[in-house]
């Protein structure tokens, strides 16, 4: 029997990667900075981020079976103390473990149809985003992941009801890709743009969409931050929101959208750059959303930065195309990221555009007083803290709040 098509480009894709190298050594340190890496009591390189993969459509069974499997591993890893080190494209290697089981619902996918078809579909696309996960730059088996998970999702979005369309939006010489999610085409819809953090793509974005934006009426526009996926020809600036911009400048050459009903929500860094936006281009959003975002303390707080898990400090070094981490360096420089140290949220000047910023009790990148520092500089704003118990067990309290504000937001 000839193999699907999936398979093939699944071997063309990894066979030269049986001895790829492993995620967590990717980026260089200086001698001096490894030393100040305090990384003991850690058993995973990785953050798992259960409750997010979850929540956005992993089978929470079968991802606790994953990293049983990883777990268990007999193989070489690079890293001992870690878990998710198995080095080299085979079993117990995470890239591996994750495509396995992606192979396994895009196999499901090409015999059923409609929005079935679909829905196993995008579910394979989410499997190869986390088998990249966190998505470092010039690590092989992430940048083959990206190709699978983006694939997927084009497959997906042949077989689904909704109309999803791939936006190309010209910059700097280049196009920044976007999808575009449609529940109907009937007239031109309000928009919501869209993006995660520095370490997830934007083809993660599915359930936020189909769960509460469509039931609403609203098209969802995702793009993916500098430096990754679609995005990995710029490099994350202090002008983070450079792209995000373009995107919404270029909103009236979309038919399908209502540019003058238009907001920005963003997860984590992409938090920071919905923010951002907001001052920037007032007179174009409704309003704005922030999930978790890094706006001031974190970003100012050399030492809370050194003691962050090495994952976080590697991705921050590969987005901003760190050759060899000075760890003083990096962290001295992540103070130009502060939307307070940029003039945004200081002096008199407060934006129109109504902004909700929501954070997450003792979350030492977005503390309460980030958000209270940015609701304070909107003219209608409003900081949420969310105990642990709520965002961890109750991921959706926090989008309903956040898709509420918007729908309100949306009918000035």
């Amino acid at each position: 029997m000839p193999q699907p098509e999936s398979e093939n480009l699944s071997v063309k894709l990894f066979k030269n990667h049986k001895q790829a190298l492993e995620t967590s050594g990717l980026v260089p340190y200086l001698p001096s900075s490894l030393e100040q890496l305090e990384q003991s009591g850690r058993t995973w390189y990785r953050e798992l981020r259960r409750p997010q993969w979850i929540w956005q459509g992993v089978d929470a069974i079968e991802l606790e079976s994953i990293l049983a499997r990883i777990a268990n591993s007999q193989k070489h890893r690079s890293r001992d103390e870690w878990l998710d080190t198995v080095s080299g494209y085979h079993s117990g290697n995470w890239a591996y473990e994750w495509i396995h089981a992606g192979m396994e619902h895009q196999k499901t996918a090409s015999e059923l149809d409609g929005d079935e078809a679909a829905e196993a579909y995008f579910k394979a696309s989410l499997y190869f985003s986390v088998a990249g996960y966190p998505h470092i730059k010039g690590d092989n088996l992430a940048i083959q992941s990206q190709v699978l998970a983006s694939q997927a999702y084009d497959m997906a979005a042949k077989q689904t009801s909704h109309r999803v369309e791939k936006i190309l939006v010209p910059y700097q010489g280049r196009k920044i890709t976007c999808y575009l999610h449609l529940p109907n085409t009937e007239k031109p819809l309000p928009v919501v743009i869209v993006s995660g953090g520095m370490d997830s793509l934007q083809t993660d974005m599915w359930r936020l969409y189909r769960d509460f934006l469509a039931p609403n009426n609203m098209a969802m526009l995702t793009l993916d931050m500098p430096s990754i996926g679609h995005s990995s020809h710029w490099s994350l600036s202090e002008d983070s929101s450079c792209l995000h911009q373009a995107v919404l400048n270029y909103l009236p050459n979309i038919p399908w959208v209502d540019r003058f009903h238009a907001a920005v929500m963003g997860f984590r860094f992409g938090g920071n750059v919905a923010l951002r936006l907001s001052f920037l281009e007032p007179s174009r959003l409704k309003a704005c959303v922030a999930l978790g975002a890094p706006v001031h303390q974190i970003l100012t707080n050399s030492a809370r930065l050194k003691t962050m898990p090495k994952m976080y400090l590697d991705v921050l070094a590969s987005r901003l195309a760190k050759q060899v981490v000075d760890i003083n360096s990096l962290t001295s420089q992540m103070q130009a990221w502060s939307l307070k140290n940029q003039g945004f949220l200081s002096g008199g000047r407060k934006t129109s555009v109504s902004v909700l910023a929501i954070g997450l009790k003792d979350d030492p990148v977005s503390p309460k007083s980030d958000n209270k520092l940015a609701a304070l500089f909107s003219k209608y704003g409003k900081g949420v803290e969310l105990n642990s118990k709520t965002l961890h067990s109750g991921y959706e309290e926090a989008l309903k709040q956040m898709i509420e504000w918007i729908k309100e937001e949306m009918k000035q």
